[in-house]
């Protein structure tokens, strides 16, 4: 009776174990779940905000208490929009420069990344902390220097859209990003190259670049977004409305014809400028993760 009556309280034990645990499991996956959710909530709710506002009537916009969801509906705030600013040029020019920059920056900061990286050079580690040292330097303290060096240049008001992208053709942080990407990668493959001849150009261009495509999009969309969304050098560098982008014209709606402020042209006017960036991310949200993940991981 007692080695049975002790069987049984093992088993019992076992069960209410094995039932703690997947309670435990269970709590946790539930709280984890409902964080994420809350966080998704908090990130999404001011773009639904910006939507719904722009689908709002001025005197909604403006009415207090204000409504989360209007009333009535109406496309006059995009109807507004476009008759106030040459919105299909200004989102031409915030295509060409963000492009630009994003492709004249992947070339040069892969380059200089995998000199960083994968060749040994005397004084590379001291190289490199001079360009880490120089990402403290904010770039607001650059822009005056940086006008005067274009203006000297005769780029300024003839060629305003080679103006801004020139001086953003490399950057230190995708040099650095690009840089941690590619220590992580096997030095095996370059030294198998170099013995069947390969060059340091055929080893960056075939063996580097196609093993670092997470890093590539990572990089490719933090440069878009960030000059998609880029309000202060684009202001500086244009003077008429036509070259300006589509964000540097939609700040100059605040106020710019008198009386209230027309939220609801500047929310249709957000939404608009918003619509590329979430169909890119759309599309290389897999990559844009992946590189995020492996970024400084070490092979």
């Amino acid at each position: 009776m007692s080695s049975a009556s002790t069987s049984t309280s093992t088993s019992v034990g076992r069960v209410r174990r094995r039932t703690s645990r997947t309670v435990s499991t269970i709590l946790s996956k539930v709280g984890v779940y409902a964080a994420l959710i809350v966080t998704s909530l908090i990130t999404v709710f001011p773009f639904f905000v910006c939507l719904m506002t722009s689908f709002a009537p001025q005197a909604q916009v403006n009415a207090w208490p204000p409504k989360l969801i209007p009333t009535s509906w109406t496309l006059d705030n995009y109807f507004q929009l476009f008759h106030r600013l040459p919105i299909g040029r200004q989102f031409l020019n915030s295509v060409i420069f963000a492009t630009g920059v994003m492709v004249f920056s992947l070339i040069f900061d892969s380059l200089a990344a995998y000199a960083l990286s994968r060749l040994d050079f005397k004084g590379r580690n001291v190289l490199l902390v001079v360009l880490i040292t120089g990402m403290m330097v904010p770039y607001q303290a650059l822009l005056i220097p940086v006008y005067k060096m274009l203006a000297s240049a005769g780029l300024i008001g003839n060629m305003n859209m080679l103006a801004m992208i020139l001086p953003r053709m490399a950057d230190v942080a995708g040099i650095f990003l690009l840089r941690q990407f590619f220590v992580s990668l096997p030095r095996d493959l370059d030294n198998a190259a170099r013995l069947d001849g390969a060059g340091e150009f055929r080893v960056f261009w075939s063996i580097v670049l196609p093993n670092a495509k997470q890093g590539i999009f990572t990089l490719a969309l933090f440069n878009f977004m960030n000059n998609w969304n880029d309000l202060l050098w684009p202001l500086i560098m244009t003077s008429k409305s036509n070259d300006r982008t589509l964000i540097a014209g939609l700040s100059l709606l605040n106020g710019s014809q008198g009386g209230a402020i027309p939220y609801g042209i500047m929310m249709a006017g957000a939404v608009i400028s918003a619509i590329p960036l979430v169909i890119i991310f759309a599309f290389v949200q897999r990559q844009f993760v992946e590189g995020i993940a492996m970024t400084g991981m070490k092979g």
